[in-house]
């Protein structure tokens, strides 16, 4: 039986008609076309569907959108603001971190959970807190020393 619900997404009430198996990924790209969200594995084990919920990372493909109802959901379109991306993302792109791209809206989205949680994380932390985002192109140094380079200023 389908429901509506509103979802807080990028900081902007949307109205959505979903059923109660629906996860939130399906949503965010089906039925509001925030195609950033990718899929990946679809069993929550590789960190590509990853968006904040309430400012935590979440992989996307293991929560029912249902849910969500009344929680901020961030995106990866969510994180440019007036026309200019994120200072995280700029990172990447400096430190090559980003190479196919599959991965980098969840990779950035979890980088920027930790740097809100913490903004000078240690290269170990970096590592730790990356650790559920799988990169097949980087080799993830790239991507740790964005990171670092994110904590220096």
């Amino acid at each position: 039986m389908k429901k509506e619900i509103i979802l807080k997404v990028n900081g902007e009430e949307r109205e959505v008609i979903v059923e109660p198996r629906q996860t939130l990924l399906e949503i965010l790209r089906n039925d509001l076309g925030l195609t950033g969200t990718k899929e990946g594995c679809g069993n929550g084990n590789c960190g590509t569907c990853t968006v904040l919920l309430e400012g935590k990372p979440v992989s996307s493909c293991l929560v029912l959108a249902v849910e969500t109802e009344g929680q901020e959901i961030t995106t990866i379109e969510g994180l440019a603001q007036n026309g200019k991306i994120h200072r995280i993302q700029q990172a990447f792109i400096e430190e090559g971190a980003i190479q196919c791209g599959f991965c980098s809206p969840g990779m950035i989205l979890t980088v920027k959970a930790l740097l809100d949680a913490n903004p000078h994380p240690t290269e170990v932390q970096a590592k730790q807190a990356i650790a559920g985002n799988l990169c097949r192109c980087t080799g993830y140094d790239k991507i740790v020393r964005a990171i670092l380079k994110l904590g220096q200023n």
